[in-house]
């Protein structure tokens, strides 16, 4: 009988690259089971503010413009949509790694009331969605107190 070395930290590798077998590189995210799945990604997005308006920039890499949805109601802008996954054989493809996340979306933002909802407008260019939301004029008026 021979003496082995055990090396602890070998055995941890092991464990991992199991656990990553088990559940894959992302759990709870198949592609297979999307019904399943929690959201199948988050698009990246920006927001940025001028004296005239609101500016929100949302990444939003091979998502087609029909499946891209925005609305903006009661101070709430919602941007949802989907990024379709192709299928794994089709037309002779095959995948060796898929990394990017695929599947619905919804991002909502809460934006100040002074937002004029009849000027919203959204346009789509390269992947890159901008919602441009217009500051309603406001009207302060100053009111005289009356002290007694």
């Amino acid at each position: 009988m021979s003496i082995v070395k055990w090396d602890p930290f070998g055995e941890l590798e092991g464990i991992h690259a199991r656990l990553n077998r088990m559940f894959g590189e992302r759990p709870f995210r198949g592609v297979e089971d999307e019904e399943f799945s929690f959201a199948g990604w988050t698009p990246a997005v920006d927001i940025e503010e001028t004296n005239a308006e609101y500016l929100v920039k949302a990444d939003l890499p091979d998502v087609k413009k029909e499946d891209v949805k925005v609305e903006y109601e009661n101070g709430v802008l919602t941007v949802e949509g989907e990024r379709k996954f192709e299928k794994k054989e089709e037309n002779g493809k095959k995948f060796h790694k898929i990394e990017r996340g695929y599947g619905k979306f919804v991002r909502r933002f809460g934006l100040p009331t002074e937002v004029d909802p009849a000027k919203v407008s959204a346009e789509y260019r390269e992947g890159v969605l901008n919602v441009h939301l217009p500051k309603a004029a406001t009207t302060r008026k100053a009111i005289a107190v009356k002290v007694a």
